[in-house]
């Protein structure tokens, strides 16, 4: 295994207090074999199980474990872009905080990541969950998001993955987005994998998830197809359902003359009334996909963001970049 790099394990926690010490101890014997420097994040989202306190001995006692407090509770999503922001290790690796991941897993990602690739998705192959409530969901969700998304993973929600840093750089995310990181990473140009890992019953504490959190899943997975397909060009999207719109209005508008050459009145016809409403909806559509790619220009340019991803530069005399 190589030895370069310093490694951030990143842990949301949430409620975790009796989980708190046997995590630390299996981290440290997973991670000192491995033989590179790490870093320990863990970052309490607003527990109030006496995790605080819990946290900052921890902290206390190993140099290696840092903590970050939120002042109340954020969800999972943000918790990890905080351990990810916070992060100083070439390679990140985000894990959950209840012991059903298992940090001796952590050198096996190592091992994937020294073979060329950029991303290294944990995959519960025997997940310990039950099976209405958690399996079912978890594989129809998995699939509709690899269809969708375009990388092909069975489990995008295993937390325990390993990231090459820059290509966690630019990732901000919202909602229940982070599951959604190995597809943010491959619209940059990560080569992304996954291998089995192990996955843990439950033992102690509750956990925080349950069904709905599936519908949530979804409303964002509907938002990354929107930000994969039409980000830099949202005048695509809104300019199809205008020019629908459109098509409906003239449709109507057609065949309510022809029954008003019929004899029957404009009146009594309801559609003229869709004539008219459809109209207005495709003029209010193509506005606002006009107004959307005045936003897009605006992000990129006012924070001089490319609409691109270099991975390398050769024969240049400037080094940066």
């Amino acid at each position: 295994m190589s030895d370069r790099g310093m490694l951030s394990i990143t842990i949301p926690v949430y409620n975790e207090a009796e989980n708190l010490a046997p995590l630390h101890q299996r981290l440290v014997a997973a991670l000192d074999p491995i033989g590179r420097p790490y870093e320990v994040i863990l970052v309490n989202d607003g527990s109030t199980d006496g995790s605080e306190a819990r946290l900052d001995e921890l902290a206390r006692k190993d140099s290696r474990v840092k903590v970050v407090h939120f002042r109340r509770n954020f969800g999972q999503t943000a918790a990890m872009m905080a351990g990810i922001h916070y992060a100083s290790g070439d390679i990140i690796i985000p894990m959950d905080g209840d012991l059903q991941n298992d940090p001796a897993d952590i050198a096996r990602l190592l091992d994937k990541l020294d073979e060329g690739f950029d991303v290294v998705s944990g995959w519960r192959k025997e997940r310990q969950d039950k099976m209405v409530s958690r399996k079912i969901p978890s594989m129809i969700a998995n699939r509709i998001i690899s269809f969708i998304g375009g990388v092909r993973l069975h489990d995008y929600g295993c937390s325990l993955k390993a990231y090459r840093r820059e290509f966690l750089k630019e990732v901000r995310l919202y909602g229940e987005m982070h599951r959604f990181i190995p597809i943010y990473a491959s619209w940059v140009g990560a080569r992304v994998t996954e291998i089995p890992v192990r996955h843990h019953p439950r033992t102690m504490g509750q956990s925080k998830y349950g069904l709905s959190r599936t519908f949530k899943v979804m409303l964002d997975l509907m938002t990354i197809k929107f930000m994969a397909s039409y980000h830099t060009k949202p005048i695509y999207v809104f300019g199809m359902f205008g020019f629908g719109s459109f098509i409906i209005s003239a449709i109507a508008f057609v065949w309510a003359l022809l029954r008003k050459l019929g004899g029957e009145s404009f009146i009594r016809n309801p559609l003229f009334t869709i004539t008219i409403v459809m109209f207005a909806v495709g003029v209010q559509f193509i506005l606002m996909g006009l107004l959307a790619e005045m936003l897009v220009r605006t992000y990129h340019e006012s924070q001089s963001k490319t609409i691109y991803a270099v991975r390398e530069r050769l024969g240049f005399k400037d080094d940066e970049g």
